[in-house]
């Protein structure tokens, strides 16, 4: 997410190091690359110029604090305007109503709408604790409304059938009272999408938000289409009373012009970001923790979040125990660690997260990339239960065999094995003293051989 503008903001902001005072003259030069470095991430206009003005303003004839450079001065003063332009604090969903809370979800066709219905729904299942119920008003499209019941039916909320013959009125009017009579306390309304704003449009959702009074009325927008989302739901906001943004394909997005021009335009909060086509790929939107990202800081915070709910804490204490036991690591606990990251947004989702990865080479990034991994578990599940439990025996033959099995080459196991024993290597000096520290120095031994050059790993 959001690449090319962490890579170029992270070599321009290099430029002011080193500086006893910021001044005029010494930040010209930088302003201008990261004026530069907005447009080019396809940031609307108006948010760059007053985003730089507020920069330059602040940044004039600053002192540096004793415990900062003039770099890490600036890049924080850059990174506070980021949050400022996103929005400065994450703004949840307004619940607070006799239930059931109505949500009507608007947008255009294509940009994700009926899947971020599915994966809100489970969002305030798993983590609000809040029954759901998802309805479709999209009369015409009757694949719609079928996509929504197999959605809803994956993540575990109820579905109210309607068919293409009725009123998209009459369709959550229905639902609605359905939801009182059975105590649901949500219900998410899906509405038709167009390919373009057009009147016909704007009509039909005026009449059906006026009819249904949602508390919370939420913009669906694909953030791939950069400064067009802004201007897209700026049109839909002149319409609709909007109560916020939900910014899908935000992993696709290597640019973040939407997320950085949504807010100053629209006046509207992004509440949620889509990062990804899972049920499970949906996040609320953090400024400071986005802002943190842009500026290759990482989202630590994140991560943390992810691995409360999406790790499974038994079997990680089962696998620290054995560890610890001196009971070793085997290939069995290393497929199951794969499994464990691909819950997680996989290998790029967390690099994603992780501090300093705006600075790794793209090289090293490509090659710890998700089709790795899954190479690895299918490498494998194509092994015997012996092989997994005693690596050691898996020689010529063996590889041979195994290679075969998962479709892949001799080399291919090769790598896999060296890799194992790499994570073997980390997964003892965990169960010492000072793990923790030790492990993330292994793996930033292995991030920089990775980027090596053949020979001189």
């Amino acid at each position: 997410m959001f690449e090319n503008l962490t890579e170029r903001l992270s070599k321009t902001l290099k430029n002011v190091s080193g500086k006893g005072r910021l001044t005029e003259d010494n930040i010209k030069d930088t302003l201008r690359e990261v004026r530069m470095a907005l447009l080019e991430a396809d940031v609307a206009l108006p948010v760059v110029r007053d985003f730089i003005e507020a920069i330059k303003t602040r940044s004039v004839g600053q002192d540096v604090a004793k415990s900062l450079s003039p770099g890490q001065a600036f890049i924080k003063i850059v990174q506070n305007e980021l949050e400022l332009a996103m929005g400065e604090v994450n703004e949840s969903l307004d619940l607070a109503t006799q239930p059931p809370a109505i949500l009507l979800m608007a947008g255009l066709q294509g940009a994700g709408k009926t899947t971020s219905v599915a994966k809100l729904g489970r969002l305030l299942k798993t983590r609000d604790k809040k029954s759901v119920l998802v309805v479709s008003a999209d009369i015409y499209r009757p694949a719609a409304i079928k996509q929504l019941e197999t959605l809803a039916a994956e993540v575990g909320v109820e579905f109210f059938p309607s068919d293409i013959t009725q009123k998209p009125i009459d369709i959550a009017n229905a639902a609605i009272a359905y939801a009182k009579k059975k105590f649901i306390d949500v219900v998410i309304v899906d509405t038709a999408g167009r390919l373009h704003v057009d009147g016909e449009m704007m009509d039909e959702i005026k009449d059906l938000h006026r009819a249904i009074k949602p508390i919370e009325t939420l913009f669906v927008v694909d953030a791939m289409t950069g400064q067009d989302a802004a201007n897209t739901a700026k049109s839909f906001n002149e319409t609709l009373p909007l109560t916020g943004i939900i910014l899908t394909k935000a992993d696709g997005d290597a640019r973040g012009g939407a997320a950085l021009s949504i807010r100053h335009i629209t006046g509207k909060p992004i509440k949620f970001i889509g990062m990804g086509e899972k049920v499970d790929a949906l996040e609320a939107f953090h400024p400071d923790r986005i802002a943190s990202r842009i500026l290759g800081m990482g989202d630590v915070l994140s991560l943390i979040e992810e691995l409360e709910t999406k790790v499974d804490k038994e079997k990680a204490e089962k696998l620290a125990r054995k560890v610890k036991a001196g009971k070793g690591f085997d290939l069995e606990d290393f497929r199951e660690q794969l499994i464990q990251m691909k819950s997680m947004g996989g290998m790029t989702g967390m690099m994603d997260k992780l501090p300093g990865m705006g600075k790794v080479p793209s090289g090293v990034k490509n090659q710890v990339n998700d089709k790795s991994t899954d190479q690895m578990e299918v490498i494998i599940n194509s092994m015997t239960k012996k092989e997994r439990g005693k690596p050691e025996i898996i020689k010529g033959g063996r590889k041979r065999r195994i290679a075969a099995g998962s479709g892949t080459q001799i080399q291919d196991v090769n790598r896999l094995l060296k890799q194992f024993m790499q994570m073997q290597k980390m997964m003892k000096k965990m169960s010492g003293k000072g793990g923790m520290r030790k492990m993330m120095g292994s793996m930033q031994g292995m991030m920089s051989g990775a980027g090596a050059p053949p020979g001189r790993r």
